[in-house]
């Protein structure tokens, strides 16, 4: 996997972001979602990378970034330093604007990302989310129930970190069988990457900490931001054996915090470039 592909390692203001590197064309980030690392694009970045110059980085707190203190109100893992953090990567390798796409709570971050960087986001694509402030105001017994560990997670220190510690394994195969999807459907090679980086304590407290500040001071900047709009361009796909597309009219909610929405759902569960990356791939590529 990414066997063409660069490492490389950027210090910013608040974290070391690892990243994978590949390309000569425009721009693209690609930020992965929980419990995952930049290894999740592995199924379409080297086709994207014979487009455009790919950057897949592992958010603050997962894969092999840094995993910083989680601060007061948990800010150092609001999407806003997360957002911080990849605009500051994509600034030290030489771009000034560029697109991004994200998937689950890298998604979240380019939500984030495109407000309040709009001059840097040329494009933005989220995948199988709809905003975090929405998804926590309507919840129900249907989403809770799907959704248990967005309430597990931002239990006070240490109890997630204890249970999930006890067993790290079971926990990241249980939770990425979900959603609609098998843990048939990744690389053997892919989840062994996942594993080895969510065995480490540092990781399982930092994305604890990532739920912690989407359950607070997240919702404290989304609250501020309710009368703004994503200026730029804005993809949306979600999987339609999964749990957005069931709960949520996704474009409908999209249209309330974005000028230019458009998006369709794919025939899959959650994990859209790793289940379906031949169609993910068109509708990115299309889009772009």
């Amino acid at each position: 996997m990414f066997d063409d592909f660069e490492t490389r390692r950027i210090k910013t203001s608040g974290a070391e972001i690892h990243l994978r590197l590949e390309g000569s064309g425009p721009p693209l980030l690609l930020l992965h979602g929980y419990p995952q690392s930049h290894v999740m694009w592995h199924r379409i970045a080297p086709r994207l990378a014979e487009r455009f110059t790919v950057v897949a980085a592992d958010l603050r707190g997962y894969g092999d970034s840094g995993k910083p203190p989680g601060g007061r109100d948990h800010e150092n893992y609001s999407k806003r330093a997360m957002a911080l953090d990849q605009v500051e990567v994509m600034s030290a390798l030489g771009f000034e604007r560029f697109s991004v796409i994200g998937h689950d709570r890298g998604a979240r971050v380019a939500h984030r990302m495109a407000l309040d960087h709009p001059a840097r986001v040329d494009k933005a694509a989220v995948l199988d989310i709809c905003p975090t402030l929405a998804m926590y105001e309507r919840t129900d017994m249907s989403f809770a129930a799907a959704y248990y560990h967005w309430f597990f997670l931002i239990q006070p220190y240490d109890l997630p970190e204890r249970l999930i510690g006890a067993d790290p394994d079971f926990y990241l195969e249980h939770k990425m069988g979900g959603f609609g999807s098998e843990t048939k459907v990744f690389a053997p090679e892919a989840l062994a990457a996942y594993k080895r980086c969510f065995r480490d304590p540092a990781t399982i407290h930092a994305t604890c900490e990532d739920y912690r500040a989407a359950a607070g001071i997240d919702l404290d900047h989304d609250r501020a931001d309710l009368e703004r709009k994503i200026d730029c361009p804005l993809l949306v796909l979600w999987g339609r054996r999964g749990v957005v597309g069931r709960l949520y009219d996704v474009l409908g909610l999209w249209r309330e915090r974005a000028r230019e929405v458009t998006g369709r759902a794919l025939d899959c569960g959650h994990y859209l470039a790793e289940e379906d990356p031949d169609d993910t791939l068109a509708e990115l590529a299309a889009f772009l």
